[in-house]
């Protein structure tokens, strides 16, 4: 099909643009742990014999109602909301686009205020539809350091981690936009039911290295499982790392999230080349690292992502290989046929390979489905997410093959 045909059969949307007040002038209470919370609530004059129930108040109507509007809180006093709207914001980022492909994947270009004597800065968020679950990709820095060869957000430059606020406020948005949220008018201390949301599975897997911005990802990814606000299940929580093999560990015992490896080689000479950071971990601390992981079971596996790459790591021979290599592992390797990107000089698999590839691994006793293409026309795909400043021009990246960012996390 034509780049142009699928331009044509995309919804693009600008989106209207609403700006954040300056973080430095107003800091955010998205993303703050309870006792934080009340801590600046102290220091605005809030009595301490309140501050528990205050923050309890809070939490409600961030994380249970979705409120970014200060005097949306009925219950709170008037004077109580003009103190907050004086000296704190919950507004979410902007939205500079949002993209609706054809199959219902959706990606929304966000961008935050500047950090400091920083700039403004966007990264993507995407949302991939299917039958009985939703999931959310989620990103958690702006560009990359990790450089892998295949991947094409890896070419953007890191420019800063995302905070926790960040981090969860794509939730809260995706949630806004996808009315996933309950009535504003519900009361306070309603049983909300879980069963039907939109968004019922998160992945870390957006742009950047989830582990090399260990503390904001892990106190988003603990107030995104909190029973009392957003209560995803952590077993819907997959975290996706390139292989820093001590914030693995430190994964398991602090956070206790899915975990999904990219692996993408079974040899240390390949994976040097495909995934760099195999220099500094390589496959036997990574292995290791992955069989400690806590609560490993059939029910509760490891997902090892493997991108096809043709005549470089689909051979018959790298299938045994892996096999061998994730023995004694509860694992589930997903297949990725390569989305080729302007300036790779890798090219996918013939497909005849990945399903043999497939069948190989699935009679040794792992589960290896292959991943469909979804959001091919807005390249909302692994390893496609680059923001706006460096993006190729529309009319030719739609043209390209995108594959789901799915089937992560519980069912």
């Amino acid at each position: 099909m034509a780049a142009t045909e699928i331009l044509n059969r995309a919804d693009i949307v600008k989106a209207p643009q609403v700006r954040l007040a300056p973080q430095a002038e107003k800091p955010s209470l998205i993303g703050l742990v309870r006792e934080d919370m009340a801590r600046l609530l102290v220091e605005r004059g809030v009595p301490e014999r309140q501050v528990k129930m205050r923050v309890s108040q809070l939490w409600h109507w961030l994380y249970v109602r979705g409120v970014s509007d200060f005097d949306q809180m009925s219950n709170v006093s008037k004077d109580m909301r003009e103190m907050l709207k004086e000296h704190f914001t919950i507004a979410r980022p902007e939205i500079v686009e949002e993209q609706i492909s054809n199959d219902g994947t959706r990606k929304w270009l966000l961008r935050f205020p500047p950090r400091g004597a920083g700039r403004p800065v966007e990264i993507e968020t995407v949302y991939i539809p299917e039958e009985g679950r939703g999931t959310l990709c989620i990103s958690s820095q702006v560009g990359c350091t990790l450089t892998c060869s295949f991947c094409h957000t890896g070419t953007q430059k890191l420019v800063r981690n995302l905070t926790a606020e960040e981090i969860l406020a794509q939730l809260l948005l995706a949630r806004d936009r996808l009315g996933d949220f309950p009535e504003r008018d519900t009361p306070q201390g309603a049983i909300v039911p879980a069963e039907g949301r939109k968004i019922t599975n998160i992945v870390m897997m957006g742009m950047g290295e989830p582990l090399y911005n260990f503390e904001n990802v892990k106190t988003a990814l603990l107030i995104a499982s909190d029973g009392d606000g957003l209560s995803l299940s952590k077993r819907r929580i997959t975290l996706s790392t390139s292989g820093i093999v001590p914030e693995i560990y430190r994964t398991g015992e602090e956070i206790g999230v899915m975990l999904a490896i990219s692996l993408h080689a079974v040899r240390d000479d390949l994976r040097d080349m495909l995934v760099p950071i195999n220099k500094k971990y390589p496959l036997k601390e990574l292995m290791e690292a992955c069989r400690a992981y806590p609560g490993l079971s059939n029910a509760r596996r490891i997902t090892f992502e493997y991108v096809m790459l043709k005549d470089v790591n689909d051979s018959l021979e790298d299938a045994k290989e892996l096999v061998k290599l994730l023995k004694g592992i509860p694992a589930k390797i997903n297949l990725i046929p390569f989305n080729p990107w302007p300036g790779t000089n890798y090219q996918c698999s013939d497909w005849e390979q990945i399903e043999a590839f497939a069948d190989f691994i699935n009679q040794a006793g792992y589960a290896s489905p292959i991943r469909t293409p979804r959001g091919r026309d807005i390249l909302a795909a692994c390893g496609q997410l680059k923001s706006e400043s460096e993006r190729m021009r529309k009319v030719d990246r739609l043209a390209f093959e995108a594959m789901m960012i799915a089937n992560h996390g519980e069912d």
